[in-house]
């Protein structure tokens, strides 16, 4: 008896359920966990678009894993029995990429930035060993797989089905290759990541704060009525403003002016303002390294 009580109350693993929820005609979206990577929620704290056309189905980012990757497929079969045609990597990060393996096996054209294409073969293996950290087994059969079509340029139109895509790219952002996907026809805008709501947005060493406030002006011009976040619930543009576009503005501004006056890194990061941005979830853990890096940036400028 107190072995069967036991087991009742050792935990269970929990495996992650991917769900595409509609955002538009013909448009869904997955949200993500907004927390870290665990080994519930397999690596896919990050949002994962689809667009269905009559030609194939289009998926936005690719899933961090090879099993997560059949969890997305399984998901779209859900949708539509549309085969998956292309697979568009919005960035550089883990969990846009590293499902890529399992798309290419199953027929899908792989498309990401050119600008993508370093920061995946410097950063790959690295991702996939923190993944295997937290995701054990379930990171089993992944492979760093680059994508088999890269483009250049800042603006680049693709059509599939009679659907017209507007793949738009500023420099970066969160990572080198961060792209943007617009849908004019249903004026909806898979962001990756260089929208965060609800959520801290990251700056890490491959970031470029400059570029990323470039590519949210050209979400300003484009005036989407629904804005598929990188992370955090489907939004619009006000939303987006607030929790991405203003924390980055009032970064480097602040850094800005600590360079201009020779301020020590440690101080300005002391004195920034926080408090505004501290509704957003692991701000405190991620506003010191958002903070000192920005400031690294803007003494490289």
């Amino acid at each position: 008896m107190v072995f069967l009580g036991l087991l009742i109350l050792a935990p269970a693993a929990h495996a992650v359920n991917v769900n595409f929820k509609p955002v538009a005609d013909g448009v869904y979206a997955y949200v993500g966990d907004k927390g870290a990577r665990t080994y519930d929620n397999e690596g896919l704290n990050a949002n994962i678009g689809l667009i269905v056309t009559p030609a194939g189905a289009i998926l936005i980012d690719s899933g961090a894993s090879y099993q997560s990757a059949r969890k997305i497929q399984e998901a779209v079969r859900r949708v539509t029995p549309q085969p998956i045609k292309w697979v568009i990597n919005t960035g550089g990060q883990d969990h846009r990429w590293l499902g890529n393996g399992y798309f290419l096996a199953q027929g899908a054209e792989i498309i990401a930035h050119a600008n993508a294409r370093a920061d995946m073969l410097a950063r790959g293996g690295d991702h996939l060993t923190g993944l295997t950290a937290a995701l054990k087994e379930r990171a089993d059969g992944t492979v760093p797989t680059l994508p088999t079509r890269f483009i250049e340029g800042l603006d680049t139109p693709l059509t599939l089905g009679g659907i017209t895509l507007e793949l738009r790219h500023r420099g970066g952002g969160h990572t080198p290759g961060d792209m943007m996907v617009w849908l004019p026809s249903r004026k909806v805008l898979f962001s990756g990541d260089i929208v965060y709501v609800n959520r801290m947005l990251g700056v890490i060493p491959v970031s470029n704060t400059q570029a990323w406030l470039a590519a949210f002006k050209v979400i300003e011009d484009l005036q989407p009525r629904h804005i598929v976040p990188g992370h955090g619930e489907v939004t619009d543009l006000p939303t987006a403003a607030a929790d991405t576009r203003d924390y980055l503005l009032a970064l480097r501004a602040h850094m800005k002016k600590a360079v201009d006056e020779g301020v020590e890194v440690s101080a300005a990061v002391k004195s920034f303002n926080a408090q505004p941005f501290m509704r957003l979830l692991n701000a405190g853990e991620l506003m010191p390294g958002n903070a000192s890096r920005t400031y690294l940036e803007l003494e490289r400028e």
